[in-house]
């Protein structure tokens, strides 16, 4: 099943944000994810940046797994002012540039 909202000839650095509308919806689709895990973790990262997100088609995947690629698997939304910088985000943090050394020190033990 094509994605209606994504145009598929293009990588997707290279879409405008209107190839990503959803119609009669102030919400963008910032990414997608087949696994409902990824998409909420995507979204919490981009909520801890300061972008409000949200994600959808979660539970719809979750119910019915083989279902998640025929619809274009689980969406992260966010509104249009934010995708630009929400996508850059994604994809720093894809490249690893949010990753932290085994060694880091990430403050004292809760214990």
């Amino acid at each position: 099943m094509i994605n209606p909202f994504i145009n598929t000839d293009a990588a997707p650095d290279e879409l405008p944000a209107e190839d990503f509308s959803i119609p009669g919806r102030d919400l963008l689709i910032v990414a997608q994810f087949l696994a409902p895990t990824d998409a909420h973790l995507a979204r919490g990262f981009l909520v801890a940046s300061g972008i409000p997100a949200v994600v959808a088609d979660a539970n719809h995947a979750q119910a019915y797994e083989l279902i998640a690629p025929a619809m274009g698997g689980v969406r992260v939304l966010a509104p249009e002012e934010y995708i630009e910088e929400a996508r850059r985000l994604l994809a720093s943090r894809e490249q690893g540039d949010f990753a932290l050394d085994d060694d880091q020190d990430v403050g004292p033990s809760q214990e």
